[in-house]
């Protein structure tokens, strides 16, 4: 974009309206690109969706021009954006010759189950395979990790949320969609004008409040109710070139310990923080053992690690990445990076969900920490999930709030299901495990007791009732039962097996 004044013209409304017309939608671009083309150009490569878009209508020419990168003709692209062209041309997202138009930025429709948007970005590099390397200032359009943020972060209405390291907006579009307010940071200017543009072409420019800054120095002294974040978390020297969309300058996996650390102080009570992160694992040291010192206020906190990558792996995906497979000096900073990794005993990369709830009062266990009334779950979970994720994290914040005691009913959450191994015909199963369908899809090795609690848990008997009632049928003392299964009962409901009606 040539101006930051730009997105208070009137020309992303007007684009908008031309997008709109020409059928340049999600469902308009997959029905003309075909599952072939589109499942080529995820791969970056154009040639099947080009051979399915030479028919000349609106919808064909803008993908052939926004998102294959094609030069189409001016009377093409003149009938698809009309009266557009000039101020599209002066404000940089396309350029003209006396023939033809090219893009200068990418313009993709963007949807999900109930929202439709727009997003302008910097040109996916490396199509039909082109030069992969970008500029240090290269403004990300969306991406894995964009979308994987976006089914992570809670939707619950909120007053006020902040996009912490925007990008290109997608998060703040999303956010626009259920809070009153949002504010939306980076310190990439590029990134800041191009966030100003797609809140304006998605109609909720009165709702975001874009900020140049660093981090949290935007909004120093400013809480949040949700705070969703996708911060440039590659995990190097912090030497040599940087990206500014994915690296942050800080050695290691700083950025995401100073996030997490000074998430509590920008959370109203209840809020939530949500980060998709790379961190260190450290040689010899439990990954969550290390993570939990980066824990701090009165916040309750939900790990998810959904991936390991061994170190040369990961050096291998960011210098290719980056256009640097192939270089001359490839080879070098390979060395130079696997090398930081041994001096600083990283044996591994780890992928994964910090969501950090601020509460002082939930109920539950005390964390490994020992602070009272405060839950540190760390989850080791690389199997499929159900997406969004979302509810189910939603559901555990909400599950702390709940008193588990001998006096309360409970309920098997529908989707639960019991499996058993063991020798045909053999009186009791060697093997049970309890198994979510949904969310999380969580798996749980029982006992007979787990497992009958669990069955008979419909409402209407209290979990003391249920307690007694198996103790009798296992001839063991009723008091010894209610204490050893009062906790695992609590740990059920955290972990979602059991629900407080």
């Amino acid at each position: 974009m040539t101006s930051s004044a730009s997105a208070a013209t009137d020309l992303p409304a007007r684009l908008r309206a031309a997008l709109e017309l020409a059928g340049f939608t999600y469902d308009g671009v997959a029905d003309v690109l075909g599952s072939e083309g589109h499942a080529a150009l995820m791969r970056n490569e154009t040639t099947p969706a080009r051979r399915r878009t030479t028919g000349g209508s609106a919808v064909e020419t803008l993908a052939r021009l926004f998102l294959l990168q094609a030069p189409v003709p001016v009377a093409d692209a003149e009938a698809a954006l009309p009266g557009l062209l000039d101020r599209l041309t002066a404000e940089g997202l396309v350029e003209q010759s006396v023939s033809e138009v090219a893009a200068r930025l990418d313009i993709r429709p963007y949807a999900t189950d109930d929202e439709t948007f727009w997003v302008v970005s910097d040109l996916t590099p490396g199509l039909d395979g082109g030069p992969q390397r970008v500029g240090a200032d290269h403004v990300l359009g969306i991406s894995s990790a964009s979308t994987s943020l976006a089914q992570l972060t809670i939707r619950e209405p909120v007053a006020r949320a902040l996009d912490l390291g925007t990008g290109c907006g997608v998060q703040a579009l999303h956010l626009a969609g259920h809070a009153g307010r949002v504010v939306a940071t980076d310190v990439n200017q590029r990134a800041l004008r191009l966030t100003r543009f797609n809140v304006a072409l998605n109609g909720v420019a009165d709702r975001v409040d874009v900020r140049d800054g660093s981090y949290f120095q935007p909004v120093a002294g400013e809480r949040f109710d949700l705070i969703a974040t996708n911060p440039p978390f590659v995990i190097s020297p912090g030497t040599g070139e940087r990206l500014v969309y994915r690296d942050s300058g800080l050695p290691g996996d700083r950025v995401v310990e100073d996030i997490v650390r000074a998430a509590p102080d920008h959370l109203t009570e209840g809020g939530w923080c949500q980060v998709l992160a790379n961190w260190v694992i450290a040689e010899g040291r439990p990954w969550d053992e290390r993570l939990s010192e980066w824990l701090v206020g009165d916040c309750d906190a939900l790990i998810v690690q959904r991936e390991v990558v061994d170190p040369s792996v990961y050096v291998e995906l960011w210098l290719k990445d980056a256009g640097l497979h192939g270089s001359p000096d490839y080879l070098r900073r390979y060395d130079t990076w696997l090398s930081w990794f041994e001096e600083q005993g990283v044996e591994g990369i780890g992928f994964g969900w910090i969501n950090l709830r601020a509460s002082g009062s939930a109920s539950g266990s005390a964390s490994a920490s020992g602070s009272a009334g405060v839950v540190s779950d760390f989850l080791e979970w690389p199997y499929d999930v159900e997406q969004p994720i979302a509810p189910a994290i939603h559901a555990w914040g909400e599950a702390l709030r709940d008193e588990v005691d001998l006096d309360t009913h409970l309920v098997a959450r529908p989707d639960v299901r019991q499996e058993t191994a063991g020798p045909a015909g053999a009186e009791d199963p060697e093997t049970i495990v309890l198994r979510q369908q949904r969310g999380f899809r969580r798996a749980r090795q029982a006992d007979t007791v787990e497992a009958a609690m669990v069955g008979a848990s419909d409402g209407e008997l209290s979990l003391g009732q249920i307690l007694d009632a198996v103790a009798t049928l296992t001839d063991a003392e009723p008091d010894l039962v209610r204490d050893a299964y009062l906790p695992v009962a609590r740990e059920m409901v955290r972990e979602g097996f059991l629900e407080v009606p």
